[in-house]
C-alpha cells in the first residue's frame, strides 16, 4: 500500500513512511495511491468475528512487507480494548456506534492504531516525538494512546483555556512520556504551529518528529476499519444496497469511508451530513471552494469552514468527478431538524442519540425522500450522548447517565509549560526531554 502527496505525483511512499513522515517533505498531503481489492478477505466474515480478529486479519494484507501476521495481532490487540457496536433500528436504518473508547468519541479509533503502529515502526535506538494540538478530549485520547509507549513523547498542544482530563502521572516530569503544553492563543495557532514544524525539516530531523492529528494518514486507515466491520456485521440482512450517513466536519470519516468503498465493501454511496456551515455546499455541486464564515451551532464538531482533510477530499474529485457525485450525497441540516432526528430515534426506538449522530440520521432521511430509493443506511455516531448531555437532556426530557469514565474526563489538571507559538520556545520547553 503506497501513498502519494496531494502536491506531487511523483514521489511514493510506504505506510510506514507516510506515518512517521506526517506530512510530505513536498508539502501537501499523504493520500492513498494503490489499493487492493480486500473482498476476499472480509466477505467470508461473519456477525461472530470481532473487531480486532478484523483488524488482525486485514492490516497484514494491506501492509504486506510491513507488519505480518504475528506483529498486526500485537498491534490490534494494544490499540484496541474496544470496538464499534451495531445496533439496527429497522429494515432501512442502523446505528454503528463509535464512542465506547476512553473519551467517548470515534476519533479514539484512529489515535489508539497510530500509537500502537508509531510504537512499532519507530526507531528503536532514539525516541520520537510525536507532536499533536488539541481540544476537548482530543488531548485525552492521544495521551492515554501514547501512555508508556516505548522510545516516544508525546507533546500535546492546547489553546489558551482548562486542561481537562489528563493523568499528572503520565507527564514526563514524573517520569512518564506525555508533555502537555498551553500555548498562548487559539487552537488555529496551535495548528499552525505543528504545520509550520512539519515543514521545517531541520527541527523534524533533529527530534525525529510526527504527528497525532488528522493530517497524519495513519488516523484514516484505523477508520477505514469501522466500516468493514459494520458491513460483516449487517450484510445477512440486507435486501438492497448499503449506504453510510457520516456526520461531516473536517471530512476524515468519509475519506476513510471512500478508501473502504475502495478495498470493496459494496456500499452505493455515502450521505455527507453536514450542518448550517455546510462548508462544501459549493464544491460538491462542481463550483470552487470558498471558505465560509463559521456559524455557532447545536453540533458544534462540525462547525468548520476549512476542512482539514480538503485536499484529500479534492483528489478523489479531481480522478473521478462523475463517479463520486454519484457516490457522495451531501445533505445540511439545521439545528431545529437536528433536535427533531434526536426526539424521533428517542420515541422510534428508545435510543439517545449525540446532535452530531443526529444531523447523520437526519441527513439520510433526507437524503431518501429526495432520491425516492429504498436502501439501507448505517448511521455513524460518533460521540457518546453524555457528551452533551445537558443538550440531550432539554431536548428529550430526559436524564443521561454518564458513564464514569467519561465524568473523569472533567478534572482539572495544568500544563507543564506555557508558551507563545513560535518553534523556539517550543523547542525550549522540550528540548531536555530528547
Amino acid at each position: 500500500m503506497l501513498f502519494r502527496s496531494t502536491q506531487s505525483n511523483t514521489t511514493r511512499v510506504s505506510y510506514k513512511e507516510a506515518i512517521l513522515n506526517g506530512l510530505p517533505p513536498e508539502g501537501g498531503l499523504y493520500v492513498l495511491d494503490s489499493v487492493m481489492d480486500m473482498r476476499q478477505f472480509f466477505l467470508y466474515m461473519d456477525s461472530e468475528t470481532t473487531f480486532q480478529e478484523l483488524v488482525s486479519a486485514i492490516s497484514p494484507v494491506l501492509l504486506q512487507g510491513e507488519l505480518n501476521p504475528l506483529t498486526a495481532a500485537v498491534v490490534a490487540g494494544n490499540a484496541f480494548d474496544f470496538e464499534p457496536e451495531l445496533q439496527q433500528l429497522d429494515e432501512h436504518y442502523s446505528i454503528l456506534n463509535l464512542y465506547n473508547g476512553p473519551t467517548g468519541v470515534f476519533k479514539d479509533f484512529g489515535i489508539a492504531y497510530i500509537a500502537a503502529l508509531v510504537e512499532e515502526f519507530a526507531p528503536h535506538d532514539k525516541k520520537t516525538m510525536v507532536l499533536s494540538a488539541a481540544r476537548g478530549d482530543t488531548g485525552v485520547s492521544i495521551a492515554r494512546a501514547f501512555d508508556k509507549k516505548k522510545n516516544t513523547i508525546s507533546v500535546i498542544l492546547y489553546p489558551s483555556g482548562t486542561i481537562h482530563g489528563l493523568d499528572e502521572a503520565a507527564f514526563v516530569e514524573h517520569g512518564g512520556n506525555i508533555i502537555p503544553i498551553q500555548i498562548d492563543g487559539t487552537f488555529d495557532d496551535c495548528q499552525r504551529l505543528i504545520t509550520e514544524i512539519m515543514k521545517d525539516r531541520d527541527f523534524v530531523g533533529r527530534y525525529n518528529t510526527t504527528t497525532a492529528n488528522a493530517i497524519n494518514v495513519g488516523r484514516l486507515l484505523p477508520q477505514t476499519f469501522y466500516y468493514l466491520y459494520a458491513f460483516i456485521k449487517v450484510k445477512k440482512r440486507l435486501s438492497g444496497d448499503l449506504r453510510f450517513s457520516v456526520p461531516c466536519g473536517n471530512f476524515g470519516s468519509l475519506i476513510a469511508g471512500l478508501y473502504a468503498w475502495k478495498f470493496g465493501v459494496p456500499v452505493s454511496g455515502f450521505v455527507a451530513a453536514m450542518n448550517a456551515n455546510n462548508a462544501f455546499a459549493n464544491f460538491f455541486s462542481g463550483k470552487t471552494f470558498t471558505p465560509k464564515q463559521r456559524i455557532a451551532t447545536i453540533s458544534p464538531a462540525l462547525d468548520v469552514c476549512f476542512p482539514s482533510n480538503y485536499e484529500r477530499l479534492a483528489s478523489f474529485y479531481d480522478e473521478a468527478p462523475l463517479v463520486m457525485r454519484n457516490m457522495v450525497f451531501p445533505q445540511s441540516i439545521d439545528d431545529e431538524a437536528t433536535r427533531n432526528a434526536m426526539k424521533e430515534v428517542w420515541m422510534k426506538y428508545n435510543i439517545m442519540l449525540d446532535p452530531h449522530a443526529a444531523v447523520a440520521f437526519a441527513a439520510a432521511k433526507k437524503s431518501a425522500e429526495i432520491k425516492g430509493e429504498e436502501y439501507h443506511t448505517v448511521v455513524l455516531a460518533t460521540a457518546h450522548p453524555a457528551k452533551y448531555a445537558a443538550l440531550v437532556s432539554e431536548t428529550l426530557g430526559e436524564t443521561v447517565a454518564i458513564p464514569e469514565k467519561l465524568a473523569l474526563l472533567k478534572k482539572e489538571c495544568e500544563p507543564t509549560a506555557c508558551i507563545p507559538p513560535h518553534i523556539d520556545t517550543l523547542e525550549s520547553a522540550i528540548a531536555s526531554c530528547f
